[in-house]
């Protein structure tokens, strides 16, 4: 068997791999944009086959492809669904903008699957071709944010909410567990007056609960499809019922409420929804490295630090110092927080450079929506496994910061006034003196009515 075939697209004849099913506008595609090593993520094209099953559903119930060429082509399009030809997707992110090479590369390969399935010779262009069958009443210019939008609300939905509200969970069962236990809050990462640890812990979950919702929001915006929009908005060369059947068939394969977008100029020119659900993501990263960076500062020690919190011991820490063991679950968070917000800096930029019709910054669009969605799910998933699940506290670190806390004081302002106060708390420090005994040698309150008045515990 030769190791190269024969195929041939608007430019002429070109040599593909004899193993792969790609055809000759991939293999172009591969010439010409030879640029690093970042390949859209398999789920991308995953959506796209998902696309690709649906017009083939409304085209042959349409009449305008055969039942036999239609059930081909599903056959093919289910495999590039569940994985089984993810090696025949090979291009880089970094192509021409609008994503045609990608929706040609999904054209081709589906088209020489089902030629393979009908019986044919690859390459052959029939009974299956790339573009009058498989592209039919389709472009580029809608099918890709199309894609995009279904393969954005697939990975919110199949994993990035699910991971986050597992860390919920995780979070709010440690809230739970540590209620009652009262210890000193900071504020300008100074002291401050007491809280519960259950308290502080309880913001965690609201700030992750929250910032789900928001996702969400978000991901409601990609419902709306461009599919029948075609080149430009117009729907040339598409039925006008395509755009309403295509989404419902799509709706229908996913289990997702996609629609048809009501303004396919808009939907074909901007990348508005993909911004703002990109954002979305900037926000879970924002939420995702407070609470790192507090659970790492917390833990931090374990003998000079604050060491309130005793994290599980995963690894060791250092190659020279014996023992040492480091935040790294923290730390990795912190990374991919930090990428996302980079990416999305990206993508905010992408979303400005629309020119016309058209937006062809899509490529890197969805490249960093999924890359940050994967990362954050992925990382929200360790953090929880290999940190929170194991924290523990260290109750008798804890009672020593709230017992010798100068900020008790604030419960005295009421009693005693706001400067006398003050004055204590001044006094108390430059003595190393505690609060009681300050108060009690300038015979402000008697002890009784100290103790009664400074109960940590009365202040939470």
């Amino acid at each position: 068997m030769s190791e190269y075939r024969r195929e041939s697209d608007s430019m002429g004849p070109i040599d593909v791999p004899a193993g792969h099913l790609w055809g000759a506008q991939t293999q172009r595609s591969l010439h010409y944009f030879a640029i690093g090593g970042d390949r859209f993520p398999n789920e991308f094209y995953h959506a796209y086959g998902v696309i690709k099953k649906a017009a083939a559903a409304v085209n042959a119930r349409a009449g305008r492809l055969t039942q036999e060429k239609a059930e081909w082509m599903r056959q093919a399009a289910d495999e590039v669904i569940g994985g089984k030809l993810d090696s025949e997707f090979p291009l880089m992110v970094w192509q021409t903008g609008s994503g045609t090479q990608s929706n040609m590369n999904v054209n081709e390969v589906i088209a020489n699957r089902a030629i393979q399935i009908a019986g044919g010779v690859l390459g052959s262009k029939n009974p299956v071709h790339p573009n009058d069958d498989v592209n039919m009443a389709q472009s580029s210019n809608d099918t890709f944010p199309t894609a995009m939008h279904v393969a954005a609300v697939l990975e919110i939905s199949g994993r990035l909410i699910p991971r986050l509200q597992e860390l919920t969970d995780s979070l709010a069962a440690k809230s739970r567990q540590w209620a009652d236990v009262v210890k000193i809050g900071r504020t300008h990462l100074q002291d401050a007056v007491p809280l519960t640890v259950g308290q502080e812990w309880s913001g965690y979950v609201a700030q992750v609960q929250d910032s789900i919702k928001r996702v969400e929001q978000g991901r409601s915006g990609l419902y709306p499809l461009a599919a029948g929009g075609t080149a430009v908005g117009t729907g040339l060369n598409a039925p006008p019922e395509f755009g309403a059947e295509i989404a419902a068939e799509i709706a229908t394969l996913t289990g997702h409420p996609f629609v048809t977008a009501p303004n396919k100029f808009a939907a074909i020119a901007s990348l508005d929804p993909m911004v703002h659900a990109m954002s979305t993501l900037r926000g879970v990263a924002a939420v995702l490295m407070k609470i790192a960076n507090d659970i790492r500062w917390l833990a931090s020690g374990p003998r000079c630090g604050i060491g309130e919190l005793r994290l599980p011991e995963n690894e060791p820490g250092s190659s020279i110092m014996p023992g040492k063991v480091n935040p790294t679950q923290s730390e990795a968070l912190i990374m991919v927080c930090v990428q996302v917000m980079g990416q999305d800096n990206a993508v905010g930029i992408a979303g400005s450079m629309a020119n016309f019709e058209l937006n062809t910054m899509r490529p890197v669009v969805i490249h960093n929506f999924l890359h940050s969605s994967r990362i954050l799910a992925d990382a929200a998933l360790s953090f929880r496994l290999h940190c929170i699940e194991g924290i523990e506290l260290d109750r008798q670190v804890i009672g020593g910061y709230v017992e010798r806390s100068l900020m008790l004081v604030t419960a005295l302002a009421p009693v005693i006034g706001y400067d006398t106060a003050a004055a204590v708390a001044h006094e108390a420090l430059e003595n190393n003196q505690t609060l009681r005994e300050v108060v009690l040698a300038r015979g402000l309150l008697s002890g009784n009515d100290f103790d009664r008045i400074m109960d940590p515990t009365k202040m939470v």
